[in-house]
């Protein structure tokens, strides 16, 4: 009988704490993003474009900013679309991405990418591409929602 009620002492206390974990992860809600951006680069390069958050049934125009160095040259466009997670409210998209790659693009081609910001939300993103870029740079991307 004393085995037993320890047994269910632990249990209630790894149930507790589980509970306690996915409360927060519970709280965090997905939205989806779309957006296009332009791409100029001769070695530094930048970005720049806009786009639609929907989240909870509502629109948010989005503006998005970009700046990259390294090994880039070219010119492109790209629509991405895609998923936020982990956010609690639509400014929690607001905020700077980074990421390290490399890639290019002559005519038309994919890209995939996963960045997280600051407050942890984390961009699932694919798209399309039309240009000429090659690049293996690293590049930060600032997304507001206005």
């Amino acid at each position: 009988m004393k085995m037993s009620s320890r047994f269910r002492s632990v249990a209630v206390a790894i149930v507790a704490t589980a509970g306690v974990s996915f409360a927060s992860a519970a709280h965090a809600d997905s939205g989806r993003i779309s957006f296009t951006i332009y791409k100029a680069a001769f070695f530094v390069g930048g970005a720049g474009g806009e786009g639609v958050l929907t989240f909870h049934g509502r629109r948010y125009p989005i503006s998005v900013g970009g700046i990259s160095g390294g090994l880039a040259f070219g010119a492109s466009k790209t629509n991405f679309h895609g998923t936020v997670r982990n956010i609690r409210r639509a400014q929690d998209v607001t905020g700077v991405y980074g990421a390290a790659g490399g890639g290019g693009a002559v005519g038309q081609g994919a890209q995939v990418i996963v960045m997280t910001n600051d407050k942890g939300a984390q961009l699932e993103l694919s798209g399309k591409q039309v240009g000429l870029q090659v690049n293996a740079d690293i590049s930060g991307m600032s997304i507001t929602v206005k």
